[in-house]
């Protein structure tokens, strides 16, 4: 009588174990989202001339979103962004070949990052993950806001202050080397992601 007892207590727990994972899985819903060449990566600088900004607006970006039962984005558990390193393009030919070399796009033709974890709070992320410039790849924290768009769609935008040595660049000079480019730059993105 008693393992009569026992079976069927496991048997009772089995199911409301079943039933809590269903009922999980129905009010929280992972969403693929994606967009290609619908984004916006500006790098900005300074030099011993003037401020400088190269625009890019070609690249992929995958996401995996949860959303809970009301909507709301409750995790990122996935993204992937990549943008080739040449289609990041200034207002002077002759500055982008010394940026490209900089950015030794001869060996690495893109620049990614790949999330390993991320938090939201509000409409912001705070992602970690690998940041990959000119070949060399560093753990980093991107702060990101969000907003979700009446077409289902899912703006995200945000920057990150970067130093070119941290990823064994050298700064790129100008006219034999009298105009000097600044070590730090500013890395903003914007970009729609959609289902």
């Amino acid at each position: 009588m008693k393992k009569i007892k026992n079976f069927r207590e496991t048997i009772i727990s089995a199911v409301l174990l079943l039933l809590l994972i269903m009922v999980t899985s129905l009010t929280n819903a992972q969403v693929k989202y994606a967009t290609k060449d619908d984004l916006n990566l500006l790098v900005s600088g300074t030099s011993t001339l003037h401020d400088w900004d190269m625009k890019a607006a070609k690249g992929e970006c995958d996401a995996v979103f949860t959303f809970n039962a009301k909507g709301d984005i409750t995790a990122l558990t996935t993204l992937y962004l990549t943008v080739p390193a040449e289609a990041l393009k200034s207002e002077h030919s002759g500055m982008d070949k010394n940026a490209y070399k900089a950015l030794k796009t001869d060996k690495a033709p893109t620049i990614s990052y790949k999330l390993t974890s991320a938090t939201v709070i509000g409409n912001t992320i705070k992602c970690i993950g690998k940041l990959s410039i000119a070949g060399a790849t560093r753990e980093a924290e991107l702060m990101a806001t969000y907003k979700l768009n009446s077409d289902k769609s899912i703006t995200v935008s945000g920057k990150k202050n970067i130093s070119m040595k941290d990823f064994n660049m050298e700064p790129p000079t100008f006219m034999m080397g009298t105009i000097k480019t600044g070590n730090d730059i500013v890395l903003k993105f914007d970009l729609t992601l959609r289902k």
